[in-house]
């Protein structure tokens, strides 16, 4: 199973499609976690659009639902690891959406410099585009 990251669905459900998901990764194995889909639904102006992209982003296996406690630690420990070794990760969304991914030992597929990152102080397994 790979994790979509929000930086590949908005090219996703750019008009035009910027990117299409399934040259890239089997459509069946697809994954979301809660944080992904927070940040893609909220980025959509037009109620349609939001109403289906709603849809499809729910269609997927949701990882870590509902999100506990241990996974907002150990989101705070990626930060903190990623900081000890003078790296800068812009969101703290992303450690979450990392530790989503470690805790369920899913490849994340993206395009944001702080998983790639990350993934050089923990055991998260990632793929840039």
């Amino acid at each position: 199973m790979v994790l979509v990251d929000t930086s590949i669905w908005i090219e996703v459900f750019k008009k035009p499609p910027g990117l299409d998901l399934t040259a890239l990764v089997d459509i069946d194995e697809v994954a979301v976690c809660l944080p992904v889909i927070q940040e893609v639904l909220q980025g959509f102006r037009e109620e349609r659009a939001f109403d289906v992209a709603r849809e499809a982003m729910l269609s997927f296996p949701i990882v870590e639902s509902p999100l506990v406690e241990t996974v907002f630690l150990e989101g705070a420990s990626l930060y903190r690891s990623a900081r000890r070794s003078g790296k800068t990760i812009r969101s703290s969304v992303d450690c979450l959406i990392a530790a989503c991914a470690i805790r369920n030992g899913l490849e994340i597929l993206h395009r944001d410099r702080d998983f790639t990152a990350l993934a050089e102080v923990s055991a998260l397994k990632e793929r840039s585009l």
